[in-house]
């Protein structure tokens, strides 16, 4: 009962503090005990709050560009000096301060918007050094440009402002600095409540998913940018009659990192954070100076002390601690989404899609793909691995700009930006959930609304109308838990149901979705192929990628099969199951004959290299694994073979070390080694050439192929390496070139000779075959087969199984992360359920 107590009165205080009255309440109380500080206190405590309502400002500017839009900036007090600057010699040139501190805000902004164009552009350590080389700048031109600045002897003499007669001494100033403070973070409160500070926390999150809902991350950073700029600016003006006396002494670089630390420490993004941080950024040090040489150090230490015991600031830290869930759910009344569904029976155009094609470095991932997604009609993507799936949906949402080829909606939009194409009436999910993690599940939908328009800066708040069509489209995907939860922490099946609600929030005509399915449990698989099938009944032409091949000859109405990029068939479920070239395209080519051992293997009494027993791995509310049971002998290949999303690279990575499994046993040499690291994994001799080869592309090919011998003691590496190159010719005359510009069939080749060298008990091989041409995938299935003759033990992951059997011993078969079939090579050829566990149950003609 009385951790119920406590809860609840956690939740009230959570309610409270959220309501914009206490927000306003409390600024304008803070304002006022501060100003009557100032009028009491003696000429150097006046000084100090001035001090601090300054740095309050300067750091309510650095919590919009970092706080709200996640953007870095170790060269604010550049700003703070242009704003300082600015003022004095307008006033020395005998302009009125008012008009000056006016100026002085609109050329930091403007030099703000200058800088955020080339510097948003980059990202992490880039656009730090920017803002960093910026302030060196300003500094410099401070000292160089003497006629106008000073130079190091800087600028003093000028007039103290004045306002209805009255002459702004010390107290004045402070008081006016308070004043600034204040409308500053009225400023910021009005800005995070609505949608521009919500559209900063999305980027901030989510520069991709920002786009696909019509967001232009661009325009949103820089307005950050400039906002940032202004506040510092005019902080540094009101500097300038505070100190009488301004050089490029007055502003050093140090004074930028006291600026953006009192932002972290007090909490960045919350309200209040930079009045704690100021406080403990100019109090602090003035409470030690009578500690003389020692007060630094102990104000680092105590800065330090801070931010390992609350990470999030001070501020954080205390709402983590006093506040709780709101446990509210999303309260449907289906008014809203009735006229919602409505307008979404409107849209009657479709796509179309017309000889799409891509290269990239030269390699063809698309080419003259081709087809139509009628309005209402579920239109299905399918293709092995590598076939261009997910390549053809960044080309239609605009996140890549096609090469040739049309996307058609009611004009040509192929080329456009993703976000432009997002306002044009296309929506999209993702393979990897994007979701604004920072952001409640509910505003994750509100941002959606409107499609990327935002409004006015200080716009207001969601309306009641809005909420309730949010909290309807969370009812109608399913969704049942808190709205105000953070999406951050949503299990992996909520993600899935929330980003769909807020793809449908962008009222779409097109909503692309890419591998929704992956990680769900079968019951969560069936609900979302009726969410899905309802989608289009209301009018939205879906185009559906998904590897459950139930799943998808189950729900669609067309689908269209690629392969290497280009399009092999189009038509219905049952005729694209029955296609020879589809099946030749899930299954390999059955045209190559893999050499049979010159004696057949025979399994005895041999202990296993390596087995699991039980193994259960995934990364959602389903697992990828479960309850795999698998053993490999000495000197055996076997393959695991399934359609994609079976679990086989899952499987790899659990055994490898790449990967935790969330329960069983994985035993090398009888060894358990579930728990071990993977280098330690390593170690021990098994070697992963993992999917997509994975080489280091500017080593050279030589020390790419010595990486792999980094734990061995016994090696001789010349002799090693010249072996390795009889084994892999192709690589003899590129062995001092850069392994990235190898070709892929050279890379898979190498990284193969990287896991040889290694001398493993067991080499494990993911997808070898993927992305390679016919000739060379022969090539290489050729040298796998060597290596099974000389005793290399090897565990062959290929999702083509005529390729795999025709080289292996032994293969099992996984479907959604189970063995359904296991057996000899020679047995699993002639068993025609491995078709069914690639291309789904047979479906009747439609």
């Amino acid at each position: 009962m009385a951790e119920e107590e406590h809860v609840s009165a956690r939740l009230r205080l959570t309610r409270l503090l959220a309501h914009p009255g206490t927000s306003i309440l409390g600024i304008v109380a803070l304002t006022a005990i501060t100003i009557m500080l100032a009028l009491n206190a003696n000429g150097y405590l006046v000084f100090i709050l001035a001090l601090f309502a300054l740095n309050v400002v300067v750091g309510v500017g650095l919590n919009i560009l970092l706080g709200l839009s996640g953007q870095i900036s170790f060269g604010h007090v550049g700003f703070f000096a242009i704003g300082a600057y600015t003022t004095a010699i307008m006033v020395i040139a005998g302009f009125d301060y008012w008009l000056a501190f006016i100026v002085s805000g609109i050329i930091s902004s403007f030099v703000g918007m200058l800088l955020a164009m080339p510097a948003l552009r980059v990202a992490g350590p880039y656009l730090a050094m920017m803002t960093i080389a910026f302030a060196f700048i300003v500094e410099h031109a401070a000292i160089e440009l003497r006629d106008l600045t000073g130079g190091h002897n800087g600028l003093m003499g000028f007039r103290s402002p004045e306002f209805a007669g009255r002459i702004f001494f010390e107290t004045e100033v402070a008081i006016a600095a308070v004043l600034l403070a204040g409308v500053s973070l009225l400023l910021f409160l009005q800005l995070s409540r609505g949608r521009w500070g919500m559209a900063m926390r999305a980027v901030a999150s989510s520069d991709v998913a920002a786009q696909s809902i019509g967001l232009n991350p661009f325009a949103i950073k820089t307005t950050a940018f400039v906002l940032s700029a202004l506040l510092a600016g005019l902080a540094g003006a009101l500097f300038t009659p505070l100190q009488l006396f301004i050089s490029p002494g007055s502003f050093p670089f140090f004074q930028s990192i006291l600026f953006l630390l009192a932002v972290i420490v007090g909490g960045t993004g919350r309200l209040l954070g930079p009045v704690i941080g100021s406080l403990i950024v100019v109090l602090l040090p003035e409470v030690l100076s009578g500690l003389a040489e020692y007060r630094l150090l102990i104000f680092g230490g105590i800065m330090m002390g801070v931010l390992l015991l609350a990470p999030k600031g001070i501020i954080g830290g205390l709402m983590g601690y006093l506040s709780a869930e709101d446990p509210t759910t999303a309260k449907a009344s289906g008014k809203a989404l009735g006229d919602f569904l409505s307008g979404l029976n409107e849209n009657t155009g479709g796509l179309k899609v017309t000889d799409l094609g891509i290269k990239f470095g030269g390699v063809q991932a698309a080419k003259d793909v081709s087809f139509t997604a009628p309005a209402g009609r579920i239109t299905s993507v399918i293709g092995p691995n590598g076939a261009g799936k997910t390549t053809v949906l960044n080309m239609i949402s605009g996140f890549y700009k096609p090469d040739s080829g049309r996307i058609e909606m009611s004009e040509d939009i192929a080329g456009r930006p993703a976000w432009r194409t997002a306002r044009a009436g296309i929506a999209r999910t993702y393979q990897t959930t994007q979701l604004f993690e920072d952001l409640s599940v509910r505003e994750n939908i509100l941002i959606a609304l409107g499609t990327g328009h935002l409004g006015w800066l200080l716009g207001r708040p969601p309306r009641d109308a809005q909420i309730a069509l949010a909290d309807d489209l969370l009812a109608f995907v399913g969704y049942k838990g808190p709205v105000a939860r953070r999406s951050g922490d949503l299990p992996h099946v909520d993600k899935r149901l929330v980003e769909i609600a807020r793809a449908l929030a962008t009222k779409p005509s097109v909503l692309l979705l890419d591998e929704p399915a992956a990680g769900l449990m079968h019951s969560d698989k069936e609900a979302l192929s009726l969410l899905i099938r309802k989608i289009a009944e209301a009018g939205v032409a879906v185009v559906l990628v998904e590897h459950d091949m139930s799943m998808i000859m189950r729900i669609s109405d067309e689908i269209i099969v690629l392969d290497a990029g280009v399009p092999i068939k189009t038509g219905a479920p049952s005729d694209v199951q029955n296609d020879p070239a589809v099946r030749r395209a899930y299954l390999g080519d059955s045209a190559y004959q893999g050499r049979e051992r010159s004696t057949p293997w025979i399994r005895g009494g041999k202990k296993d290299v390596l087995s699991t027993r039980s193994l259960t791995a995934g990364y959602g509310a389903a697992a990828a694994l479960d309850s795999l049971d698998m053993d490999v002998q000495p000197g055996e290949m076997v393959a695991v073979l399934g359609a994609n999303g079976a679990g086989k690279s899952t499987m790899m990575r659990s055994l490898a070390g790449l990967h935790r499994p969330v329960s069983g046993a994985i035993l090398l040499d009888m060894v358990p080694i579930e728990e071990r690291p993977a280098h330690q994994i390593a170690r021990a001799g098994l070697s992963l050439v993992p999917e997509g080869r994975q080489v280091f592309p500017l080593m050279s090919v030589r020390d790419n192929i010595l990486m792999g011998a980094y734990n061995r003691t016994d090696l001789d590496a010349e002799a090693e390496i010249d072996r390795l190159l009889q084994r892999f010719p192709r690589l003899r005359d590129r062995i001092d070139a850069p392994a990235g510009v190898l070709s892929g069939g050279e890379q898979q080749m190498l990284a193969i000779a990287r896991g040889l060298i290694a001398n493993p008990r067991i080499l494990l091989l993911d997808e070898p075959s993927l992305g390679l041409a016919p000739s060379i995938i022969a090539e290489l299935y050729d040298v796998l087969a060597d290596l099974r003759d000389e005793g290399v033990t090897v565990l062959l992951v290929d999702q083509m199984a005529t390729l795999a059997l025709a080289i292996a011993d032994r293969a099992y078969v996984l479907e959604s992360g189970q063995v359904v079939k296991s057996g000899t090579s020679v047995d699993l050829q002639k068993d025609a359920s491995i078709e069914q566990a690639y291309l789904g149950a047979e479906v009747a003609a439609q």
